[in-house]
């Protein structure tokens, strides 16, 4: 008979419902099954969900609840990383406190990812911003401060002198602030930082053992901490060249081996030297000042053009007294790495022979591939960056690089200068303290007070929390802490005398950076409950962007190591199993007046060819590239409009489907209605089915053709639950599209009364299989079939299924046939054949007759149901 179709609209909200009033997903820490920690980096509350969120989200979902299934006591907790600028930013446009905006977005955010049927455990829900949240931060930060891991000292810093705030690296473009356009300022700053470079070798060390880690995220942060060994070496500096009190030039570098191809001296504009060869060199200081003013990030540095200036001084070279180099201030070198000064050696490295031909300066080769001609080998465009043999180098000539290096390092470690050995072996790390002070408002304050007797004092645990102030001033750009009336002003809790309060508040980075130690006990009165953090964690699963690789990883890393530290917690590493999920993209489209979003687009394809028109006017649109979906492009899709269209299973079962999960995903309109369509079918067969399954009881067959269908039900449960062991969800769904085919046929006869009882009993247990498997893809779905099918325990609370061993063995096997080492052909036979029947079985192929011809085989080797070798 025709059912009725499947309605999302009326079922998902009706499943929700009966899971959270029996509170399925809340977890019990005291739970004596074994624990699984699923986590999705928790979301910034900018307003509203998007497309990306579902797809991160519902893999997340889909890994709890088949962990659940399989016996786990399952940690999947949700929160809001809520402090930052964009608040601050819209509460200044909308003159609004930025905390009313955040909890609105929140409110918001909460009920859209409910709507998508989520197996979260909503009591353990924190937002960043929550009082109680960042008065524990203040207590780790107060932690820390003890044990020596946050320290306060004067750095250089990028400022916007217009929105009066401190700007990251990537935060100035061209030499201007990212959100003002102004000109951006090199200032001394006292900020407070963490010791991160503590831990450079054990953060790098420790990334071999994160073997569930992708390998791209591991060497991204192996790039990030930079370690390196090289050779700390003094140039003496010419005296008729040197500024006032200068004699000697410090470089570190790791590669001392080309030092006879050395050209010139580069040093940062903040260097000692240079600040003391620009004080009587007015053009000079302005080079300094204007190398000041760019970024400093790496991205910075490669894509600017490479400038330098001679700033006059000049240095003898370490193995010839005779030979002078030229010192330049260049824009490419950076103070806070090594010594802050360079030796450039063009031969060997691109940027120093872009800057060595831009200036005219020698370029010398000194390392030349194996059995190349010394006489003629020469470097004008391309340096040469590979292992090779020295050459044009002395008494080095001849050796490979490695050799060079360790010769170099032997002569000048023995040659002394003003008492200190030229030269000294060294390690260096690319990896710098973290500094976390940021001059904004909306953020975790810093728990200590300014005292003009006492100096910095940390504020007792007592007095904690500090609070942000609810009447603030966000009319005037800057950090409205500064000039607020009253809130600075304090007691010192050490002399009793006035002091001022920090107004900096912490990089939002050191938020994230401990949220899921703090979800394994939300509500304790301290920052963690240690029995509870070390029985969680680390995350078994933690899903987030490639984005998040460095930084946000990195950074978490150090805090676990911090807390065990400071006592929180036991462990050294926050996450297990680390997965970066692609993004989601979409075509764009493009009319006359500017991007149109695909809503507002039709899309029409003849002859293979495709085209999009306005849907308000009919005009013909540009179909552009696929990109990621953006505000700016507007090529997003409102996951509300499909979840209120389609239904939440639809949209879940798309993301998941369409892609691996590590690859960006296209959205199309088609794809949705193929998952659509697939839902409804779904609905529609065990609609249909249901009166004669209903009251079935479930038993797998072994003989006779019902067998045909508990075998295709058991060996797709068997590769369902190995594929998302390995996250492979898109081979999941796509086993689970096979299983229904193969049902279709027998649940209509079923429909039809056409199917005797061992096919009704296969069937049921066929469909209570299929059931489970889609469960974790399409919860709201499958309670609604099981319903159907006359089930009495909610999917959500259903164990997973354990399949039959004997039903997933195929009987027979196909080995593949070599004759002398080389395959020719295949055999199939039954698994349980002896070596006899084999042997008889390959002889009789066409193929080793032709080869034997008619001859006897010197040799059969079989290797028991893995390959059989004839030797003719």
């Amino acid at each position: 008979m025709a059912i009725e179709r499947y309605n999302p609209r009326e079922e998902e909200p009706r499943w929700r419902k009966i899971w959270d009033e029996k509170k399925l997903f809340e977890t019990d820490n005291d739970d004596p099954r074994p624990k699984y920690y699923v986590l999705e980096m928790f979301p910034y509350p900018s307003g509203r969900i998007h497309i990306g969120h579902v797809r991160n989200y519902a893999m997340g979902d889909v890994i709890a609840r088949y962990k659940r299934a399989c016996g786990f006591n399952v940690l999947h907790p949700m929160g809001w990383d809520a402090f930052g600028m964009p608040a601050e930013n819209a509460a200044m446009q909308n003159k609004v406190h930025p905390r009313d905006w955040t909890y609105q977005n929140i409110d918001m955010m909460r009920s859209q990812l409910q709507s998508m049927g989520l197996s979260l455990d909503w009591s353990r829900e924190f937002a960043t911003c929550d009082v109680e949240y960042y008065h524990r931060q203040q207590e780790l930060f107060l932690d820390f401060l003890e044990h020596g891991l946050a320290y306060r000292k004067q750095s250089k810093v990028n400022w916007d002198p217009v929105d009066q705030t401190v700007l990251a690296n990537e935060q100035v473009v061209d030499g201007r602030g990212w959100r003002s356009g102004a000109l951006v300022e090199q200032r001394e700053l006292t900020q407070w930082f963490f010791k991160i470079t503590d831990f450079s070798q054990e953060l790098l060390e420790a990334l071999d053992g994160l073997d569930q880690w992708p390998d791209k995220v591991r060497l991204m942060q192996k790039n990030w901490i930079g370690r390196s060994e090289g050779l700390h070496l003094g140039w003496q500096i010419e005296p008729d060249t040197a500024p006032s009190g200068e004699t000697l030039l410090e470089v570190y570098t790791t590669r001392p081996d080309t030092v006879f191809g050395a050209s010139f001296m580069a040093i940062a504009p903040d260097h000692p030297l240079a600040i003391s060869a620009a004080r009587n060199n007015p053009e000079l200081a302005a080079f300094c000042d204007k190398c000041r003013r760019m970024g400093t990030s790496v991205a910075a540095l490669e894509t600017a053009e490479k400038e330098g200036f001679d700033t006059g001084v000049k240095v003898r070279h370490p193995f010839d007294p005779e030979w002078l180099l030229p010192v330049y201030v260049a824009n490419f070198v950076l103070m806070d790495y090594g010594t802050g000064a360079i030796f450039g050696c063009p031969s060997g490295d691109q940027r120093d022979l872009d800057f060595a031909n831009k200036y005219g300066l020698p370029v010398t080769a000194v390392v030349m591939p194996e059995g190349g001609d010394a006489a003629t080998f020469q470097i004008t465009e391309e340096a040469y960056v590979d292992d090779g043999i020295m050459i044009n180098s002395r008494f080095l000539d001849g050796m490979t690089p490695k050799q060079a290096f360790e010769d170099v390092a032997r002569r000048l470690e023995a040659v002394d200068i003003g008492g200190q050995p030229q030269a000294r072996r060294e390690v260096n790390y690319r990896l710098r303290d973290w500094g976390v002070s940021r001059q904004r408002f909306w953020g975790c304050p810093i728990p200590v007070v300014h005292c003009q007797t006492c100096g910095v004092v940390p504020l007792p645990k007592s007095e904690l929390p500090v609070e942000l102030p609810d009447d603030v001033d966000l009319e005037k750009p800057g950090n409205p802490l500064d000039r607020h009336p009253t809130w600075r002003d304090v007691t010192c809790p050490q002399c009793g005398g006035k002091a001022l309060r920090e107004t900096d508040t912490m990089d939002t980075f050191v938020d994230s950076s401990w949220y899921f130690a703090r979800f394994t006990a939300p509500r304790n009165d301290a920052p963690t409950d240690p029995k509870a953090a070390d029985g969680w964690l680390p995350v078994d699963q933690y899903i987030g962007g490639i984005e998040h690789a460095i930084l946000h990883l990195l950074y978490s890393r150090f805090f676990t190591r911090a807390m065990r530290i400071s006592g929180h917690l036991d462990l050294d590493e926050p996450f297990k199993g680390l997965f970066t999920q692609g993004m989601v993209v979409h075509e764009t489209y493009r009319g006359s007046d500017g991007w149109l979003m695909p809503a507002e687009v039709r899309v029409e394809e003849t002859d293979g060819k495709r085209r999009a028109f306005r849907l308000d006017t009919g005009d013909e649109v540009e179909i552009g590239s696929i990109e990621k979906m953006s505000k700016s492009k507007k090529n997003v899709v409102d996951p509300d409009d499909i979840i209120e269209t389609c239904g939440a299973d639809t949209a879940r079962f798309f993301m998941l489907s369409d892609s691996p999960p590590e690859r960006d995903v296209i959205w199309t309109e088609a794809g949705v209605d193929g998952a659509h369509r697939f839902v409804q079918r779904v609905w529609r067969l065990l609609g249909e089915a249901a009166p004669a399954l209903r009251d079935v009881t479930p038993e797998p067959a072994k003989d006779g053709s019902a067998a045909e269908i508990s075998k295709a039900a058991h060996k797709t449960l068997k590769a369902v639950g190995e594929d998302l062991d390995k996250l492979a969800f898109n081979k999941a769904i796509a086993r689970m599209h096979e299983l229904v085919n193969t049902l279709s046929a027998p649940l209509s006869a079923a429909a039809q009364a056409k199917a005797d009882e061992a096919t009704l009993a296969a069937l049921k247990d066929a469909v209570n299989i299929l059931i489970s498997v889609m469960a974790p893809m399409t919860p709201h779905l499958s309670e609604a079939c099981n319903e159907v099918v006359g089930g009495t325990t909610l999917v959500a609370e259903t164990p997973w299924p354990v399949f039959d061993k004997e039903l997933v063995t195929d009987e027979s096997i196909t080995l593949p046939v070599q004759i002398n080492g080389k395959k020719r052909g295949d055999l199939t036979i039954a698994r349980d054949a002896d070596q006899g029947t084999v042997e008889k079985a390959v002889l009789e192929l066409a193929v080793v007759q032709a080869a034997l011809g008619g001859n006897a085989p010197r040799k059969i080797i079989v290797v028991p149901q893995r390959i059989v070798n004839v030797v003719v």
